[in-house]
């Protein structure tokens, strides 16, 4: 079930040991799900309850988890070392996990934590600093192994490719869905089974689907509508393989397009442009969002548009596939050869009661942004 090969994972540790000596951790406890995914290959949705990978200097690893997760990790990951704490009334895992590291021989020292994510709560971040409280100096390492994760491998750029193949037979299935009287519902079960039945994975979160005055939104809502003989629908998805996300969005009209959606998708298309350009070594995460912010000022359009427009891409859980960095005013992340990143040109006039979104996937390379998805990022018209 491993994913990638030991060499691969060997890599990622010697990365990961090689931060972890440059802020001189004597080890780190991750909680991110991406994280122990990345490293090991441990594949489970269990982080939703207490579990901790804990990471040694000399890159001594162990996880500790529930009994639930204990074939999952065996199955899915090259974990050796896999420690179960117990499912009770006053069950301690925060002890456990203490308990485990002295018993690995980490007694005392400074020592990494994944604060910042979804695998543990503030609730349990408090029992794990009383816990550690004494011997141990916890340091927030929430920002390690994003920083790793961002910048991607061979074998991983591979399996982006895949999802992006997938997320354009995904864009053309949902296209093909799009007309009057359509039911959204058939419109969503033909793009999940473009993906699902050409060997693609569940998406990080749900897919944005909208129409009508829904289209101006940006997060998925439940309910469905049919669509009118004039109207607009934004999709937003992704294609997923192995993890790895490759995003699309766009805003599709019915019947007659107006003057305003015209002009809408003109500012979005030409901001699409600027920021791509801007996606290529050297260059900020920032520089990307000044970009689009130039372009959709120029046109009058400042009120209209969102604060960021994008984010990198990788193999993430539920609840999001955002990963960082994302596109916003000043964001000095320097973009590198690897970094996958999704730019969105969302366009949401609440006056007139009109959305036009144009999105899609690119790859930092040497020499710039190599377009992954939506080679027709024209304004599709149903």
């Amino acid at each position: 079930m491993l994913h990638f090969s030991t060499d691969e994972f060997a890599a990622r540790l010697k990365r990961l040991q090689a931060a972890m000596a440059a802020q001189k951790f004597d080890a780190m406890l991750l909680f991110a799900q991406e994280s122990m995914y990345w490293l090991t290959g441990y594949d489970t949705f269990g982080f939703c309850f207490f579990q901790s990978l804990l990471v040694r200097a000399d890159g001594t690893m162990a996880l500790l988890t529930r009994t639930a997760d204990l074939r999952q990790a065996q199955h899915t990951s090259i974990l050796t070392d896999i420690r179960i704490w117990t499912d009770r009334k006053d069950a301690t895992p925060a002890q456990q996990l203490l308990d485990m590291a002295r018993d690995l021989g980490v007694s005392s020292g400074r020592i990494g934590v994944e604060f910042d994510s979804y695998g543990l709560t503030h609730a349990n971040g408090r029992k794990l600093e009383a816990a550690f409280a004494g011997d141990f100096e916890l340091v927030d390492a929430s920002d390690v192994v994003p920083h790793l994760r961002a910048v991607k491998s061979a074998a991983e750029i591979a399996y982006v490719r895949e999802a992006a193949r997938l997320s354009d037979a995904a864009d053309a299935a949902g296209i093909a869905a799009v007309f009057s009287g359509a039911d959204e519902g058939d419109i969503l079960a033909a793009q999940h089974n473009a993906i699902f039945s050409a060997g693609g994975d569940y998406p990080a979160n749900e897919f944005i689907i909208g129409s009508g005055r829904d289209a101006l939104l940006c997060r998925y809502k439940s309910g469905r509508r049919k669509l009118a003989e004039r109207d607009q629908i934004t999709l937003e998805f992704a294609g997923v393989y192995r993890h790895y996300h490759a995003a699309l969005m766009r805003t599709i009209t019915v019947g007659d397009v107006s003057p305003r959606h015209s002009e809408l998708y003109t500012a979005a298309h030409e901001a699409l442009l600027a920021c791509e350009a801007e996606i290529r070594p050297g260059r900020t995460a920032g520089d990307v969002f000044a970009a689009h912010a130039r372009v959709m000022d120029s046109h009058g359009l400042e009120e209209h548009r969102l604060a960021a427009c994008g984010y990198s891409l990788g193999a993430k859980f539920t609840p999001s596939w955002m990963d960082k960095p994302m596109f916003y005013e000043g964001n000095d992340w320097v973009l590198e050869p690897g970094m996958v990143m999704f730019a969105h040109m969302i366009l949401m006039d609440s006056d007139s009661g009109t959305a036009m979104c144009l999105g899609r996937t690119s790859l930092t390379t040497e020499n710039g942004s190599e377009v992954l998805n939506g080679a027709d990022a024209g304004l599709q018209m149903r």
